[in-house]
């Protein structure tokens, strides 16, 4: 083989090796992504397509927080809701929640809600900033001092010790995820959510 064809071999054994190396990047970034979707999928019902709801379940007439009905198992890397705390605020709110610390989390802790029109939590705040990503759903917001809406698909940012608050400006529910960087959730009530229309 000539130095030309042997340069030219050499040239695209690298290219290969590159496009192979940029192609494995590319497919354990796509596998990471889609572990994220399938997380933020855990917390929606399968379901038809969101309609108008007309016949809405009772709602709790009082706020309440209950342990895991179901224990998890700290080698396992799925964990279901019926393994996390649950809550329901008034009016319309029910959600899991996870210290992440008790599920081999290091640095991450989630809240998943269940939020009926007109509903949301009180007005609080978070020690550590927050993170929501909702995929469907009209939202009003209070974060600080500033009053604004978001229509999903979207993330919303919420500065760590802001006061905050959102309510389902849908007519249907919707599922919210809220992801925090910490291995333990921080939660403290500041008042009643002023977004919230009296019946």
């Amino acid at each position: 083989m000539s130095d030309v064809g042997a340069r030219l071999a050499t040239r695209g054994s690298r290219d290969f090796m590159a496009s192979r190396s940029s192609s494995m990047r590319l497919k354990s970034c796509c596998a990471g992504f889609a572990a994220g979707l399938a997380i933020l999928g855990a917390c929606a019902r399968p379901s038809a397509p969101a309609k108008e709801v007309t016949a809405r379940r009772a709602l709790p007439a009082q706020s309440y927080e209950s342990s895991p009905e179901a224990p998890f198992d700290r080698s396992d890397y799925a964990v279901r809701l019926n393994q996390m705390k649950s809550f329901y605020d008034v009016p319309g709110e029910f959600g899991h929640m996870m210290d992440g610390e008790d599920y081999g989390f290091e640095s991450l802790s989630f809240i998943l809600t269940e939020t009926h029109p007109n509903g949301g939590p009180p007005l609080h705040t978070h020690e550590s900033e927050e993170a929501h990503v909702l995929l469907e759903g009209h939202v009003a917001y209070i974060i600080g001092d500033r009053r604004f809406s978001a229509v999903g698909p979207y993330v919303a940012r919420v500065p760590a010790r802001a006061p905050h608050t959102f309510v389902n400006k849908g007519s249907v529910p919707f599922n919210l995820v809220a992801v925090f960087p910490s291995k333990r959730l921080t939660y403290k009530e500041v008042g009643p959510n002023p977004l919230v229309e009296k019946p």
